[in-house]
């Protein structure tokens, strides 16, 4: 669910073009790692790359989306749209990273 919840909210992010491309590299690389976590379930490297990574994307994520903000004239709807979806997900992105801890601590992390 967690996968399936940023690879939504960051194709809405990118709908507009108003990220540049390192926005959406980096996130969806990100949840292909997620994916690799999900796949190999005894896998404690998986599960460390994927919750390094949400943590790594959370500082990327305020970057862009405090460099590339708009002036208040230059907003569509579509724009609003997108860069809410993209702060939607950023939001949402240190409940993800609890819940990945928690699914690291399951498979015998300490």
């Amino acid at each position: 669910a967690i996968i399936l919840v940023h690879w939504l909210l960051t194709v809405w992010g990118c709908m507009n073009g108003m990220f540049p491309a390192s926005y959406a590299w980096g996130n969806f690389s990100v949840l292909a790692v997620g994916i690799w976590a999900i796949v190999q379930r005894d896998s404690l490297d998986a599960i460390v790359m994927f919750l390094t990574g949400l943590l790594l994307t959370v500082l990327t994520d305020i970057i862009h989306i405090s460099v590339f903000y708009p002036p208040n004239n230059y907003l569509s709807d579509e724009k609003r749209f997108s860069i809410g979806m993209a702060i939607f997900s950023l939001l949402l992105k240190p409940v993800s990273c609890y819940l990945v801890y928690r699914m690291y601590r399951e498979r015998g992390g300490e």
